[in-house]
């Protein structure tokens, strides 16, 4: 069998990819600790299954609109106005199959071939498959690592030619934790729109900042004119522990949302409906669960950054949002493990799964080849066993190549 050649060239996520293969492990009878996954380890909110149950009695159980049922995006039209100073209309939002399916939507409703996507490294590993996908050409702006990887102005200056066509922007971060401040997203943004860019806005993290970021900014809330040049793309997933329910959005200009509605008629047709009708009652009732799954996490990120001050050989800049730790094994490349040469990122990750029963997502998923991943969307007992495993690591790494 002959397959195309965009899937063909079409590279596997990582993060999934490595958490299957914790999966395997333990259902081997392996004790594995997995750092790997990117959704919270909490189960969704009583009230929120609550709400899709009755939806389902009520009937919330056939097609929907393909943009998702107006009551969902008059409720989400509400909560861009109220958290994000944006007012968007309900015409103006679609509702997807989780925020990766609006993304999807998007390069393919906006891109055409040879169309250039400049995208700050490190990047989620999603956003350059999905460009090629749609005919694209990732084009990666290397972020400065004293920041977390953030860019700047000058840099996004220097990488626009007459091919490009979209800055893609995810703050905060993944994988760094990183999180622009106004300043720093205006004076990007004015160099975006002094080229004709579109922006997409990835804001999946919104909820999760910390210290000096009590609240987001959204882009597309800078001026009139980002707001009519940015796709705010964001979903239920992280924010209220829904990874499995699958609901996405995106709110933007109307010709742009309109084009990702039609594809979507002619692909998943709609959102699950009685998803869509839990994901109304998220945002109206779900708040204290929120603070209760935030304080968790303020509390395990501490705990991760006292215990890389630790550990020889490794180091991180604190994250400013987000639930990773972006984690530097400079220190480590050019050892040897008890099986391994490690001499990348993905030598890391692999020795620390086969010696020390841990699962980390390689940086060059992500861009890097000297750091880490670490998720502590998980509990603290597992971070607290996971990091004396990695400790005990980085203490038997020895000087020299291989015998």
């Amino acid at each position: 069998m002959r397959l195309a050649q965009r899937v063909a060239a079409l590279a596997p996520s990582a993060t999934l990819a490595i958490t299957a293969r914790a999966n395997e492990l333990k259902k081997s009878g392996h004790d594995v600790i997995n750092f790997g996954a990117g959704e919270p380890d909490f189960n969704t909110p009583d009230v929120i299954i609550d709400a899709a149950n009755a939806a389902m009695r009520a009937g919330a159980t056939k097609y929907t609109p393909s943009a998702g049922t107006l009551e969902l995006r008059k409720a989400l039209s509400e909560k861009f106005r109220q958290e994000n100073g944006l007012r968007y209309t309900p015409d103006s939002i679609v509702v997807t199959s989780g925020a990766k399916h609006a993304l999807y939507l998007a390069f393919q409703a906006l891109l055409n071939p040879g169309d250039e996507v400049l995208i700050p490294t490190p990047y989620w590993t999603t956003y350059p498959e999905q460009v090629k996908l749609a005919d694209g050409i990732p084009v990666f702006v290397p972020g400065d690592p004293k920041r977390n990887g953030k860019i700047d102005a000058r840099q996004l200056r220097q990488a626009i030619t007459t091919h490009s066509r979209v800055l893609v922007l995810n703050s905060p971060n993944n994988p760094t934790g990183a999180v622009y401040n106004t300043k720093e997203l205006s004076d990007i943004v004015d160099v975006a729109l002094d080229a004709d860019l579109m922006i997409f806005s990835d804001e999946i993290y919104e909820h999760f900042l910390y210290e000096d970021f009590p609240t987001s900014c959204s882009v597309a809330a800078l001026s009139s004119a980002a707001f009519n040049h940015t796709l705010t793309i964001n979903g239920a997933s992280k924010t209220y522990a829904m990874t499995g329910w699958r609901i996405g959005y995106a709110a933007g200009p109307k010709p742009l949302i309109d084009a990702m509605v039609n594809l979507q008629s002619q692909s998943t047709s709609n959102p699950t409906s009685f998803a869509q009708a839990a994901t109304i009652t998220a945002l109206r009732e779900a708040q204290e669960a929120i603070r209760g799954m935030y304080d968790a996490f303020v509390q395990r990120r501490s705990f991760c950054l006292e215990a890389i001050a630790r550990i020889p050989g490794i180091n991180c800049i604190p994250p400013a949002g987000a639930f990773y730790v972006w984690m530097d094994i400079s220190g480590w490349l050019g050892k040897r493990s008890e099986t391994r040469l490690l001499e990348n990122a993905d030598d890391a990750a692999a020795a620390l799964l086969d010696e020390a029963q841990v699962a980390v997502v390689p940086g060059t998923s992500f861009g890097s080849n000297h750091h880490l991943r670490i998720s502590y969307a998980t509990s603290l007992e597992e971070l607290q066993r996971g990091f004396q495993r990695i400790s005990a690591f980085a203490y038997s790494l020895q000087d020299g190549p291989m015998e």
